[in-house]
């Protein structure tokens, strides 16, 4: 089957361009990281904070492309069967009584359980399966969630975008597939991997971008409220909070302030949302504290 064919990037401008006809406000940085890992076909990792637009990239990008996303969600345990494939047993006992009904004790047709039929593709293998019409986007979600020992076996994956299975075989990927890494930083991702990889961090935004990106992707927010919001939220993440707020979080927030039909910051409407913006406990009551009445004034004189 003959391979589609991607749209391609000719120049960071265009990358920054395209991401930004998507909503996304990509600093040229960060264009320029991207623009390389579609130019050079290199995994690229991005750490930084939740919520700051991490894996957002990976959809865009899939978007962009016109291509398929595979997201492989990875966490605490997650193993090979989960993320690369494992056999469908149920399919392989039908098989086998199958077999030993109609033949007997058949050996030679026994061994077929073992053959790419009866195999059950997870994200890693789906993204280099050589039928792939053009190359996907593989989206590794926060790996640092993941053991170290689930990372030690990705080492082969990013060099040559090859699997190997036992029963099977090596399989290749005639296009390899575009691979966008995230990471909390809950610990550090090993050496071995980042030599594989391009890197970049992506930090809170300015208070420009971050007024930039709700117009964006907000655009029925008045101009007044958006400025209060990015201000507030900047005097947020000047506190020793346990976790700061993210840009996903300011724009859950600033939706919940409009779904009240506020068109500025008022101490009662905030205080009652502070949970679309903050997500622990005491992070709540810090915010809510004292100094509550000091931000808001702040913000509203920043409109």
């Amino acid at each position: 089957m003959e391979q589609e064919q991607s749209p391609t990037f000719n120049s960071i401008e265009e990358v920054q361009r395209a991401m930004y006809a998507q909503s996304y406000i990509a600093d040229r940085s960060l264009a320029t990281a991207v623009f390389l890992a579609l130019k050079r076909r290199k995994p690229l990792l991005l750490e930084g904070e939740p919520g700051v637009g991490k894996t957002e990239i990976a959809k865009v990008l899939a978007t962009l492309l016109n291509t398929d996303l595979i997201r492989l969600q990875c966490y605490e345990g997650i193993d090979i069967s989960t993320a690369v494939y494992e056999w469908n047993y149920t399919r392989q006992m039908l098989y086998i009584r199958v077999v030993e009904a109609e033949h007997g004790n058949h050996q030679q047709e026994l061994k077929e359980i073992f053959g790419p039929e009866f195999l059950m593709r997870r994200p890693l293998l789906q993204a280099i399966d050589p039928a792939n019409g053009k190359a996907p986007i593989l989206l590794i979600d926060e790996l640092d969630r993941s053991d170290e020992e689930f990372e030690a076996y990705l080492l082969e994956l990013l060099s040559d975008f090859q699997i190997t299975i036992p029963e099977i075989g090596t399989i290749k990927a005639k296009e390899p597939p575009i691979v966008i890494i995230t990471s909390n930083r809950t610990r550090e991702i090993h050496d071995a991997l980042r030599r594989r990889c391009l890197y970049y961090w992506i930090d809170y935004p300015t208070m420009e971008k971050e007024f930039a990106i709700i117009q964006a992707r907000m655009p029925e927010a008045p101009e007044r409220l958006a400025k209060q919001v990015c201000t507030f939220v900047r005097e947020l993440r000047a506190l020793d909070l346990f976790k700061s707020p993210g840009v996903a979080e300011t724009l859950d927030w600033i939706s919940s302030l409009l779904a009240l039909d506020q068109k500025e910051l008022i101490d009662g409407p905030v205080r009652d949302t502070l949970g679309a913006l903050l997500k622990y406990q005491d992070d709540v009551l810090k915010a809510g504290g004292d100094d509550l009445g000091k931000m808001l004034q702040k913000a509203r004189g920043a409109s």
